[in-house]
C-alpha cells in the first residue's frame, strides 16, 4: 500500500508562522490599523468596515454556511428575507470589530445620569443587587451585536466580571488585547488549560463570572436549538450547581444612529434534579433557549457564520 505524500514545508511553514518575529510583524502591522482606524473617527470607521465586511463576506465559505443555518432556522421567511440577514450580520461584524478600537468612548455611561449616553440599560436593579449581595454570580451571554459592551458596562457599575475569552494565537497581540481590556472590563481569564481553576477561584471569593456560551463545544451535553440538536457548553449550569449562585443572562442590541441597549434579566430559574440541585443538562437547555429567543428577536445581530450545529 502506497504511503502518503508527506509534504516537506508543512513543519517549516508552521515553525514560521509561530516565530517571534513573525508575530511581531503582525503586530506592528495591526496596530498601524488601529491608528488609521482612529484616524478615520468612528462614525465614518464604521461605515467603511460595514462596506467592506459584507463585499468581502460575497466571497468567504462562511456566507454559504450562514445561509444554509437560516434555512434551517427560518424555513417560513423568504430567500430574500434571509439574504437580508446575512448581509446584516457581515456588517454587524465590520462594525464590531471598528467598535473595538474606540470601545472606551463608545461606552459613555453614567450610572449617576444613566440615558445621557449612547447606551440604554434595562435591569439597572439586577446589576446593584449582584454587585452588593457577597454572593457569587454567573452571567451568561451570546455572539450578539457588539458583545464586549457588556463587561465594560458591568465594570461601570461596580461590577468587575471575571471573563473567559478565546486569546488571539498571535502572542503580542494577545498581550495588547488583555492589557487594553482589563482598564475597562476586569479580570480577564483565557479558555484553555486551567481556566477552569481560576474560574473557580473567583467564585469561591464571591466574584462574578461572565461566559459567551452559544458557540459548539464538542463535550457538552445534546440540547435543541432552533429545532436541531447541538452540543451546547455546560459551564453555566454545572458551575452554578456547585455553588448554587444566581445565574443571570445578558445581551447587547444594537439600536440605529449608533446606540445599544444593554439588558440583563432577572435570575433565572434554573431546573433542579430530584436532590434539590441544579440539574446540568436541563440547565443547559434553559440557557440554550433564552440565547435563542434573543437570536430570534434580532437574528442579524447574530454569529451565524459560525457552524454550530455539527
Amino acid at each position: 500500500m502506497a504511503s502518503k505524500a508527506r509534504n516537506p514545508f508543512k513543519g517549516l511553514t508552521r515553525r514560521i508562522t509561530r516565530s517571534k518575529a513573525v508575530h511581531a510583524t503582525i503586530a506592528f502591522v495591526v496596530r498601524g490599523l488601529i491608528v488609521g482606524v482612529r484616524s478615520l473617527g468612528e462614525e465614518r470607521a464604521g461605515k467603511v468596515a460595514s462596506s467592506v465586511a459584507r463585499f468581502i463576506g460575497r466571497f468567504v465559505p462562511e456566507t454559504k454556511l450562514a445561509r444554509a443555518n437560516l434555512a434551517a432556522a427560518f424555513p417560513e421567511k423568504s430567500e430574500a428575507e434571509r439574504e437580508a440577514i446575512v448581509q446584516g450580520v457581515w456588517s454587524n461584524l465590520g462594525c464590531t470589530v471598528v467598535e473595538y478600537v474606540f470601545l472606551d468612548k463608545l461606552v459613555d455611561i453614567d450610572p449617576e445620569r444613566l440615558g445621557e449616553g449612547r447606551i440604554d440599560v434595562v435591569g439597572v436593579e439586577h446589576f446593584l443587587a449582584m454587585r452588593d449581595d457577597g454572593k457569587p454570580g454567573i452571567i451568561f451571554s451570546a455572539h450578539l451585536a457588539n458583545w464586549e459592551i457588556l463587561a465594560v458596562v458591568a465594570a461601570r457599575f461596580g461590577l468587575p466580571v471575571v471573563s473567559l475569552f478565546r486569546a488571539p494565537s498571535n502572542n503580542v497581540i494577545a498581550e495588547d488585547l488583555l492589557q487594553q481590556r482589563e482598564q475597562m472590563m476586569g479580570k480577564l481569564v483565557a479558555s484553555g488549560r486551567g481556566a477552569t481553576f481560576e474560574v473557580g477561584a473567583a467564585l469561591d471569593r464571591g466574584e462574578h463570572l461572565g461566559i459567551l456560551t452559544d458557540q459548539h463545544h464538542r463535550r457538552g451535553p445534546q440540547v435543541p436549538f432552533f429545532g436541531r440538536p447541538i452540543y451546547a457548553n455546560p459551564l453555566v449550569a454545572r458551575l452554578a450547581r456547585h455553588y448554587d449562585c444566581p445565574v443571570h443572562g445578558a445581551r447587547t442590541i444594537r439600536l440605529p444612529d449608533g446606540r445599544f441597549r444593554v439588558e440583563l434579566t432577572p435570575p433565572i430559574e434554573m431546573p433542579r434534579d430530584e436532590e434539590g440541585l441544579i440539574d446540568v443538562d436541563a440547565g443547559t437547555a434553559k440557557v440554550m433557549a433564552t440565547v435563542e429567543g434573543w437570536v430570534r428577536e434580532h437574528p442579524e445581530q447574530w454569529l451565524w457564520l459560525h457552524n454550530r450545529w455539527r
